[in-house]
């Protein structure tokens, strides 16, 4: 049967290092500006619940909205606004944008050192991605070793994606592509594709960490169709319940250190 690997518990243990740590600052808090481009529910959700998270641990958040038809340009003007604005500490830009944009593009435009989400080629070594660094965290939690370990990541944008595998690689993980996944001791799925994977897809005692969300008819789901794959993977997280928390958590701790650092 499988095991649930409790991400709520372990972002409660981040969460509440970062709330401590704010406090003992005994000055301004610090700012976060999130851009949130298109309508996708899964975004949505995402930016609702940093926003929700934000107020909790003290960082003040500052949501930049725009509609999917905006043009590049203005969209980068806002980016280069916020590079320069004294006042914000980090920017988040939610991912995936829309089709349109070329991200890497647009994650290029940043300024490394408010990057939050760790994505921009010439981020400081300080930085991991809050979804990375969740990621090995639930490894971390499970006492995973990976030598000798392939793992197999899905994903929407590129520049995720690429990302993921190289941390991965640098942990000793062998990194296949899509067609490999029914071999992979490590499934990770990033495709906001309500329960696409199933158990007939993976091997006996996979780890899967399903990172996708989306919310059908009032219902969050993620990728991995839970009661499918549960009598065959070995760990997995829950949806809702899972690397969400975590993330969240540990953008907060990108926030903090950079502000300390600026």
């Amino acid at each position: 049967m499988v095991q649930k690997i409790d991400g709520r518990a372990i972002a409660e243990r981040v969460k509440d290092e970062i709330a401590r740590k704010i406090y003992a600052l005994n000055g301004p808090r610090p700012n976060l500006a999130i851009v949130l481009v298109g309508e996708r529910s899964d975004s949505q959700l995402y930016v609702s619940l940093k926003e929700k998270e934000g107020k909790k641990v003290g960082v003040d958040t500052h949501l930049y909205k725009f509609s999917a038809d905006v043009s590049e340009a203005e969209l980068l003007a806002t980016i280069d606004f916020l590079n320069r604005d004294e006042s914000i500490d980090g920017i988040l830009i939610q991912l995936p944008l829309p089709e349109k944009f070329n991200a890497d593009k647009i994650v290029d435009c940043l300024n490394p050192l408010k990057d939050v989400d760790g994505f921009h080629p010439g981020h400081p070594d300080y930085i991991l991605s809050p979804v990375f660094a969740s990621v090995l965290a639930c490894l971390e939690e499970i006492k995973f070793d990976p030598a000798g370990k392939t793992a197999c990541v899905l994903y929407n944008a590129k520049v995720f994606g690429k990302s993921l595998a190289k941390i991965l690689r640098e942990r000793g993980l062998k990194v296949g592509l899509k067609r490999n996944i029914a071999a992979a001791d490590l499934v990770i799925s990033a495709l906001g594709r309500p329960h696409s994977l199933k158990k007939d897809m993976i091997k006996d005692g996979a780890i899967l960490i399903d990172i996708g969300i989306t919310k059908v008819d009032g219902k969050v789901l993620g990728d991995v169709d839970y009661e499918d794959v549960k009598d065959k993977a070995a760990f997995i997280t829950p949806v809702p319940g899972g690397i969400g928390p975590m993330t969240i958590a540990f953008l907060f701790k990108n926030v903090l250190e950079i502000y300390k650092r600026r």
